[in-house]
């Protein structure tokens, strides 16, 4: 490969969404309508974490890293999908679309750490409870937080490296609505064995080992629940989970979809679609999961209301009698 087409490539184009001019509009609305109820209602439950006592405890610990963990993962692709579709300048830097790579493996493993760590622990509470306390630590959950960014930063640093040493030739079209590291692969001119070794092998650490912990977590936590005696004792071990396995089986019900069924004559389009359905639609729909089957949330939520509608009820009357 000459120095002239390696550095030939200084922007990549990205294709966007599947779908015609017409309906530009109607989907920049929507997926801005998206976008904004993930900010806002991720940035609700950090707060709402933050100011009630009774949610501090490891499993809103958890949640509230989360939360902010799915803001991130849908801000590194959704705004420069929303400007790519109202001003139609598809054109990425090259160190743009590196970057954006970076981040978008980087906060996806996180998400699939923060998961499993929320799976171990509801099997701490349920399987374990008299030793809840002494194993979920706040020291303990700060130490599972760290790893998670820890590995979550190795895995993306490591795709990334690789990325950076291939050369991409003249075609720079890229068929999706941000960098995809499997799309840029498929651009390179040079030999990507090592990249897709390396995709194999950060696969089974950051998600097929993840996602085998949390089936034995819930493995374990089904084999207590038949042996509690009580209806009532196994709808509250339930309740405990229902939340956890509502996102669990979105987040890699996506995945599995997306990477592990076999192709199609549409493979494109369908990948876009659960890559649409994987940073846009999952991030929206976890406050929405955790606020209406959770009754800790909305207690604290109806708290926030009262308090606030107090505080304004007060200013009124000051501004009254002033």
């Amino acid at each position: 490969m000459s120095p002239e087409n390696q550095s030939s490539v200084s922007e990549f184009l990205l294709l966007g969404l599947p779908i015609r001019p017409e309906q530009q509009a109607v989907f920049f609305a929507l997926f801005l309508g998206m976008y904004l109820t993930t900010v806002l209602g991720n940035l609700l439950i950090i707060l709402l974490i933050r100011l009630d006592s009774h949610l501090h405890t490891p499993m809103y610990f958890f949640l509230s890293h989360l939360a902010l963990t799915d803001i991130s993962f849908s801000s590194v692709t959704v705004p420069k999908m929303l400007m790519n579709m109202q001003t139609q300048h598809l054109a990425i830097f090259y160190k743009g679309c590196i970057s954006q790579t970076y981040f978008f493996i980087f906060f996806a493993d996180l998400d699939s750490f923060l998961i499993t760590s929320m799976a171990y622990d509801r099997y701490v509470a349920i399987c374990h409870p008299l030793h809840y306390a002494t194993i979920m630590s706040h020291s303990q959950c700060v130490m599972l937080v760290a790893g998670s960014w820890v590995i979550a930063c190795a895995c993306a640093l490591l795709h990334t490296l690789l990325l950076a040493r291939l050369s991409f030739c003249a075609d720079h079209i890229i068929p999706h609505f941000f960098c995809d590291l499997g799309a840029l692969l498929k651009l390179s001119c040079s030999d990507t064995s090592l990249n897709q070794l390396a995709i194999f092998t950060a696969g089974l650490t950051a998600i097929m080992l993840p996602f085998l912990c949390i089936l034995v977590s819930y493995g374990h936590i089904g084999v207590t629940i038949l042996q509690i005696p009580s209806t009532k004792g196994i709808c509250k071990a339930l309740s405990t989970c229902g939340s956890h396995l509502s996102v669990v089986t979105i987040y890699y019900g996506t995945i599995i979809g997306l990477y592990f069924l076999p192709p199609s004559s549409n493979t494109n389009d369908k990948n876009i679609i659960a890559s649409v359905i994987y940073t846009v639609v999952t991030p929206m729909l976890n406050p929405f999961i955790y606020s209406l089957r959770n009754k800790d949330i909305k207690g604290a939520l109806r708290k926030l209301l009262s308090r606030s509608g107090a505080v304004a009820h007060a200013c009124n009357l000051s501004t009254l009698g002033g």
